[in-house]
Parts: structure tokens; sequence; C-alpha cells
């Protein structure tokens, strides 16, 4: 992977975060709204920063754990946004099927890097 696709995933991942906190601001006010709010806060930001820590890794090994908590985040932001599908929490439910597709992709993206990283582990 070259430095300018890790620069694009990085800048990807801050749009996604973005998109994420805008969500949490258009949930209506119901009595689910603080809790569905902070942690889909929290998981779907995380991502970037935990991506960005993976830039960052000491070793492979290191990499691939912080990778594969880039992929819980996700995964766990996926669950979160399919909740406020179902539930109706925000005005245009359908609104958000484009960030799922995001996340599917994401999920997909995180999913090879850590099968990479593994076989590449095995070469060494």
């Amino acid at each position: 992977m070259s430095g300018q696709e890790k620069f694009n995933l990085q800048e990807r991942l801050i749009r996604y975060s973005v998109r994420v906190i805008n969500v949490c601001n258009a949930l209506l006010p119901t009595d689910a709204r603080s809790h569905i709010y902070d942690q889909l806060l929290r998981s779907g930001t995380a991502v970037a920063a935990n991506y960005a820590e993976a830039q960052g890794a000491e070793s492979r090994n290191d990499f691939i754990h912080k990778v594969k908590i880039s992929l819980k985040e996700l995964r766990e932001t996926e669950v979160w946004l399919k909740i406020i599908m179902e539930a109706k929490l925000v005005k245009s439910p359908g609104s958000l099927n484009t960030l799922l597709d995001e996340t599917g992709e994401l999920i997909a993206i995180f999913v090879r890097s850590i099968r990479t990283a593994k076989e590449n582990n095995l070469k060494k």
C-alpha cells in the first residue's frame, strides 16, 4: 500500500466520522437518544483514530491488532445505524442507506487489510 493510499483511507475515515457525528446530531428526541448518541458517537469516530494508531504500529502484529479494533468499531457502528433505521430515530431513515453502504465498504477494506497483513506476517 503506498503512502497516498494510506492517506486517502485516513481521509475517508475522517469523513466517515463526520458523517456519523451528523447522524448523532440528527437523532430525534426520545428516551433512547442519549444512549444511542453516546454509543454511535464513540464507535463511529473511533475507527479513524484507531486506524491512525495502526499507521504507527510497532510491529506487524501490533498493526493487525489495531486494525482489528477499527474493524470491531465499524461493525458496532453498523449495528447502531441499523437500529436507528429500524426504530426510525431520524426524520428520514432511508437517508442512512449511503452511510450503511460506506460502512460495508470500509468493513470489507479492513477485512482484506487484516488478511493481507496476516499473510505477509507468515512470509517473513
